[in-house]
């Protein structure tokens, strides 16, 4: 081998990156201290950027496709390394290889529980998990702020980070969309992507999106799980009297399905006590309804009676008060009364209709001679 192969060797002239992992976000192409030719042909694969790093300083950034290296297409390099005039000479530099794919299935989930407030059930502890998708939207950012010099870069070392933000943003999330919990199921796919906007906008500056945000459940404790399970049976149920007929009606026939004795003689029994429902049920009369009241003669109105006593006038009495005034010496047949229908005051002695009133009353003592 000459000294002109040998130096040839030294120099790389294509560098490529073909991704044999599904994890990798960066890697950086391995120089092992050799140097880029001048002319060198760099393929750059869809979903996939190249970055050139100088000396700890970014240099130029290549989209995909295919690119013959020279000063003319490398300006940033070219000024970095004083370049002029066409300068050819190999060089080193570290290139970086970012895939800017997707990364679907990353998994995150709430360790602990997240407290909202419900509009109907008040404070309530949510548990929360799904998934969301990452993507490099800046490669030199990325670079900068999360990567480093690391040769390999894997979303397992970013995937911690971008959990803790999710748990993070979960909770003014579903707070600030003022959804009550029974509803959380059909809002899940607005709710993902809001948080999917916000996570974005966070972490531009780092050079990552978060295109697509997935909530795959949200839980609540168990008691209040059981507490929802028993509203929504009682809503279910509606007409307790006819579930409980339902129900009633159901066991007779398991318990006639039953091959066992003790079922048989349950079911016999069941359906002994439903027979004689039943049977009481077209055997006894439906009483008749009894006829309304006949009507009579309205009733006659009372009279109330009025008295003079000493100059003034007492009453008014019905009948059975005259009776007691007469009784107590306060009426006498002298005394005048007067009731509606009379032209005028008249002595009781001489009023026929209140003579009753007198009946037990004994007559003046004759004189003693």
């Amino acid at each position: 081998m000459g000294l002109w192969d040998k130096l040839k060797g030294e120099l790389i002239d294509i560098i490529e990156w073909t991704d044999d992992s599904r994890d990798t976000i960066v890697w950086r192409f391995p120089r092992y201290e050799n140097e880029i030719k001048m002319g060198a042909k760099l393929v750059v694969r869809e979903s996939q950027t190249a970055v050139f790093v100088n000396e700890g300083a970014i240099a130029d950034v290549y989209p995909p496709g295919t690119h013959t290296l020279s000063t003319q297409n490398m300006p940033i390099l070219s000024t970095l390394k004083g370049w002029k005039y066409g300068f050819e000479s190999p060089w080193k530099a570290e290139v970086y290889f970012v895939n800017t794919r997707q990364f679907p299935g990353q998994k995150w989930g709430t360790q602990n529980p997240v407290i909202v407030r419900d509009p109907e059930l008040g404070a309530v502890r949510l548990r929360a998990f799904g998934s969301f998708t990452l993507r490099v939207s800046d490669p030199a950012a990325m670079l900068r702020e999360l990567v480093g010099t690391d040769a390999q870069f894997r979303t397992e070392e970013v995937q911690e980070y971008l959990r803790q933000l999710v748990v993070g943003h979960l909770g003014g999330a579903l707070a600030t969309a003022q959804v009550p919990l029974v509803e959380l199921a059909a809002q899940q796919l607005a709710i993902g992507n809001t948080l999917a906007a916000v996570l974005s906008d966070e972490l531009a500056p780092s050079g990552i999106a978060i295109p697509k945000f997935i909530i795959e459940n949200i839980s609540v404790p168990p008691e209040v799980e059981a507490a929802l399970d028993k509203r929504s049976s009682m809503g279910v149920v509606g007409d307790l009297d006819r579930y409980t007929k339902f129900q009633t009606a159901n066991a007779i026939e398991d318990a006639a399905n039953n091959t066992g004795g003790a079922g048989e003689a349950f079911g016999f029994g069941l359906g002994m006590a439903a027979a004689q429902r039943a049977g009481q049920a077209m055997t006894t009369p439906t009483p008749a309804a009894a006829p309304p009241p006949a009507a009579g003669p309205p009733p006659l109105p009372v009279k109330q009676w009025f008295i003079g006593v000493n100059g003034q006038q007492l009453g008014p009495f019905d009948a059975a008060g005259l009776a007691a005034q007469a009784r107590s010496g306060a009426l006498t047949r002298d005394t005048l009364v007067w009731c509606d229908g009379m032209a005028g005051w008249t002595a009781a002695g001489q009023v026929p209709e209140i003579g009753s009133a007198f009946a037990a009353v004994p007559p003046p003592l004759p004189p003693q001679a």
